[in-house]
């Protein structure tokens, strides 16, 4: 695991936000053996919101559907009291409007319920590294969400960089991106880059947002 600086002993604090009591435990203790500091666990929310403002922890891990206020609107509050946490949104609903939201919501990732531990470890890994996870079902879904719209033509982007586009819209790292088009890490994260710098988009969650309203994703 990828440490950074949080509590004291250096471990990265986490705060949990699930209505079902014994899940929420479950999920404490996974982090637990991984090395994470849990430092507050909310039922709903509102008490979600609370806690990131008292503990200003540097993930949130949130349901989608809680009393009070539900995970995307929940993310949103907590980027006003707690600018440094970054949200993960984990749910069982892979279906686009749920996935819109959370976007919206500036959300930086979206696991699935039904996926194992790992990939919500993994999430919280390439959040903190500055990018945006999605679980594989969850980028099927936005995918199969616009197979049917027409591609947008951006002529600021070469057919290279709609390629890496398309791939880190899909949840993919630079480190895949470069194993999937056959050229090196260096040089996916300088397409990367140049194509950030085109549209005026300073982080991947944007990239991933541009690609939705775009069109540009395909299968």
């Amino acid at each position: 695991m990828r440490e950074r600086s949080g509590s004291i002993d250096g471990s990265l604090r986490v705060i949990l936000a699930d209505d079902h009591v014994i899940f929420r435990q479950g999920l404490k203790g996974l982090l637990e053996r991984e090395g994470f500091n849990v430092v507050g666990e909310a039922g709903d929310g509102g008490e979600a919101v609370r806690l990131a403002q008292e503990h200003h922890p540097e993930i949130a891990i949130l349901d989608l559907a809680m009393p009070v206020m539900d995970g995307p609107d929940a993310a949103e509050e907590i980027v006003q009291v707690s600018p440094q946490t970054r949200s993960i949104l984990l749910t069982m609903y892979s279906e686009e409007p749920y996935i819109i939201k959370a976007l919206q919501a500036g959300v930086r990732g979206y696991v699935l319920k039904t996926q194992s531990g790992t990939d919500l470890v993994n999430a919280i890994q390439e959040v903190m590294q500055g990018g945006f996870y999605l679980s594989p079902g969850v980028s099927r879904a936005i995918v199969q969400a616009y197979l049917g719209r027409s591609e947008a033509s951006s002529g600021q982007l070469t057919a290279r960089e709609r390629q890496v586009l398309q791939l880190v819209a899909e949840g993919k790292t630079t480190k895949e991106v470069a194993q999937q088009l056959g050229i090196s890490v260096k040089t996916a994260d300088s397409h990367r880059t140049r194509l950030m710098t085109k549209l005026g988009i300073h982080d991947t969650a944007g990239l991933v947002r541009y690609a939705i309203r775009q069109g540009l994703v395909r299968l």
